[in-house]
């Protein structure tokens, strides 16, 4: 993997979407797209582009603009609902678009729990379209103690699932 993009919406889990940049090995170049919600401060410790999510134009809402994938982490409902139907009203649903269009990987990490049978269709329709739907789910197999390490293995199953290599979980052996 190259070039990553990296959408984080809604307030909930931001600190969870910041871990997942800072564990990213360093040659891969990322493009940052916080919503408005987000208010978060990145600092430019590794190979990233902050965007505005308010440029709809900036270069990820290109389809010509060559990247490996997008993950949206977290995932507001809003913004999953967005993404379902094809509304394509900021940076991230407009590059979330544009992923879909051109049949590239997209990953949507859904922060709320319980799902709505609304929330719960918007997924499947994503699904079908081939976006991976990986929320934050904790496996009682890892072992997990901390917090810190229940954050380790979310963000390396989303690495798995991205062809990232990592160790920050101890694999399952049988």
């Amino acid at each position: 993997m190259k070039r990553l993009i990296i959408g984080i919406s809604g307030a909930s889990g931001v600190s969870l979407a910041q871990k997942f940049i800072e564990k990213l090995p360093k040659d891969i170049e990322t493009f940052i797209i916080a919503s408005e919600s987000a208010k978060i401060v990145l600092k430019k410790e590794q190979n990233q582009t902050i965007l505005d999510d308010k440029n709809i134009g900036a270069v990820t809402a290109s389809g010509s603009f060559k990247c490996d994938a997008m993950v949206v982490i977290p995932c507001s409902m809003n913004t999953l609902a967005k993404i379902s139907c094809g509304i394509a009203d900021n940076l991230i649903t407009r590059t979330a678009s544009v992923m879909l269009k051109e049949n590239r990987p997209l990953l949507l990490a859904p922060r709320e729990m319980p799902f709505s049978a609304i929330a719960l269709e918007n997924m499947l329709k994503l699904s079908r379209l081939g976006v991976t739907i990986a929320p934050p789910v904790s496996a009682y197999y890892a072992n997990i103690k901390t917090l810190d390490e229940m954050e380790d293995f979310f963000i390396g199953k989303w690495f798995d699932l991205l062809n990232i290599e990592h160790n920050l979980f101890k694999r399952w052996k049988g």
